[in-house]
């Protein structure tokens, strides 16, 4: 009898993904969205509070901080979220989805709530990075959690759903101010701290949830632990049948074999990332840099806008943030589905596109000075209907684009990325542009910038983009345990590496001896439509010793490796 935790020897041949995407969705998906979603919401009710007690700490009866100190403290938190998804993405890859995405909630409610308690400002800024280091992490366990869990007929919508949620997180924030910032309810050194705990106590309420959710199966499986994430399966199985829903058997010829093999080494990760998926690299720095550099330049900025150029006093502005976070949310809501059915590539390069040519035109209008406060803000939310979207999409592409044995890294890393460009760049400059609030034309000049990036952005998701709509992770992504991979195989248009996989021909009479052929099929693609399967070249190049010439997937070297003898194919040492 297995354990759980128990090791199978290798190699681990499983039709645990396959059996996980043609699962309808169901109570246990609508735990999962809901249990990991939170992230999103926590992060947007942070930064929202965050932004709008900044002046309240400034007050002598507070913390009594100074400008600078205020800044430095967003910067850290910024600084934090960085750091926490680089260090919490390489752990969640390498001991699990579920116990990192409870650890990092666990370090953001500590940090969270020790700055409600804060009493000088070197406690407060050192918790302020606390807590972005555990929304950090977030961001790595749980998109990875949430990709291997929802069947791939939903895993687009989903995704951009859950992204969306931010805005809803800031919208709860805003809301928050109106109370807790109410000196005829709270003091003024008590209400900002009270504020600060809203995260915390949603984050509290939704702790046992998250803590009966399952480790990823297919996690687990490249780990070894094939019988954990059989028994796992089978209980969502037993509680969808439960519910009155019939499931149709799995083919056996659906099934893949892995051959796990540990953690990456940081050289053999950069080597994966930057040469052997260079292209998709390109895709996931374009589509993260972009969408964060537009966000953040408005976001960041949209207060001095209203009030140098429209003459919106300080206590108004805050109500323009309803409408504002009302179009983010609804853009992900309504134009996910579409992701999963028109197509990633038309989706996101299209959304990428159109925000761009809808902010370059609002700054151009802007520039003529035709716009009202009111007539702004229109525009803005319908920019953000689009651009919303996009950001959104631009989670789930690094999410989805890359072998599920760096997922979570792949997505720190490009996480880290967009903060830097987004938090860092894009605010100082558009801040800078802005100035004293005279010049329009600067303005328009920052609008401009964004606009270009963001349809750079979009174009290079036309010509390089996967089309990972309705196909399974494995079929996106080929995993690095899978023997007889070769590197550096990335399709041209279509960017997806199975298209050019090559495999060892399997033994005769098994399951898969059918992909002798020269075109077979991948397993992981069955009941897929013909448009969207990924073909395989079995046969890999020998050499007439009976070497062959294909590099190694961690070491990148080829060499005339004398192949193994028939017994010893099957990966035993």
């Amino acid at each position: 009898m297995s354990t759980p935790g128990e090791v199978q020897p290798f190699p681990v041949r499983s039709t645990v993904p396959a059996r996980l995407d043609r699962l309808p969705w169901s109570n246990f998906h609508w735990r999962v969205v809901t249990a990991l979603g939170i992230t999103w919401v926590l992060d947007g009710i942070e930064i929202t509070i965050a932004s709008t007690i900044a002046d309240r700490l400034r007050d002598d009866a507070t913390l009594g901080l100074s400008s600078s100190q205020v800044g430095l403290g967003a910067s850290l938190y910024l600084l934090g979220e960085v750091v926490g998804a680089l260090l919490f993405g390489r752990l969640t890859d390498k001991v699990g989805r579920r116990k990192l995405f409870l650890v990092t909630l666990g370090v953001y409610l500590v940090g969270n709530a020790l700055t409600a308690f804060s009493m000088s400002f070197p406690f407060f800024a050192a918790t302020r990075f606390v807590a972005g280091a555990g929304i950090g992490g977030e961001y790595a366990a749980i998109n990875s959690a949430i990709d291997e869990l929802i069947p791939a007929p939903y895993r687009g919508r989903t995704d951009l759903a859950v992204n969306g949620t931010y805005w809803l997180g800031a919208m709860i924030g805003a809301g928050a101010q109106f109370a807790f910032l109410n000196e005829d309810l709270f003091s003024i050194d008590l209400g900002w701290r009270l504020a600060l705990l809203i995260g915390p106590a949603l984050g509290l309420l939704i702790w046992p949830l998250r803590h009966h959710l399952p480790e990823s199966p297919r996690w687990l499986l490249t780990h070894g632990r094939a019988h954990e994430a059989e028994r796992i399966v089978a209980e969502i199985e037993q509680q969808v049948r439960a519910a009155g829903t019939t499931l149709e058997p799995v083919r056996e010829d659906t099934a893949i074999e892995l051959h796990p093999q540990g953690t990456l080494a940081y050289r053999d990760l950069a080597r994966v990332l930057l040469r052997d998926y260079r292209r998709r690299s390109l895709v996931g720095f374009s589509l993260m840099a972009t969408q964060a550099f537009l966000y953040n330049a408005i976001f960041f900025t949209y207060a001095l806008i209203l009030s140098d150029f429209y003459g919106i006093s300080s206590s108004t502005v805050a109500y323009f943030i309803f409408p504002f976070a009302l179009g983010n949310l609804l853009g992900p809501l309504l134009l996910g589905q579409y992701f999963d059915t028109i197509g990633r590539r038309v989706m996101v390069g299209g959304t990428y596109c159109l925000a761009a040519v809808l902010l370059f035109v609002t700054g151009w209008l802007f520039n003529q000075a035709v716009l009202t406060a009111t007539t702004q803000t229109v525009l803005w939310c319908v920019i953000f209907f689009f651009a919303s979207a996009a950001a959104s999409s631009a989670y789930l592409t690094v999410s989805e684009m890359f072998p599920i044995e760096i997922r979570a890294q792949a997505i720190a890393f490009f996480f880290a990325i967009s903060v830097l460009a987004g938090g860092v760049v894009a605010p100082w400059l558009f801040a800078t542009l802005i100035g004293d609030g005279s010049n329009r034309g600067h303005v328009f000049l920052g609008y401009t910038i964004a606009s270009v990036l963001m349809f750079i952005g979009g174009l290079i998701e036309f010509i390089w983009g996967v089309d990972a709509e309705q196909r399974s992770l494995e079929a996106v992504a080929t995993p690095l345990s899978v023997r007889g991979v070769t590197a550096g195989a990335e399709s041209g248009l279509t960017g997806g590496l199975t298209s050019h996989v090559r495999r060892p021909p399997p033994p005769e009479g098994s399951a898969g001896h059918r992909l002798s052929g020269s075109a077979g099929e991948y397993p992981g693609n069955a009941g897929l439509p013909d448009s969207q399967r990924s073909r395989a070249v079995p046969h890999i190049a020998r050499n007439n010793d009976g070497t062959d010439d294909s590099p190694d997937m961690l070491t990148g070297r080829r060499g005339r490796r004398k192949r193994a003898p028939k017994w010893d194919r099957r990966g035993r040492h």
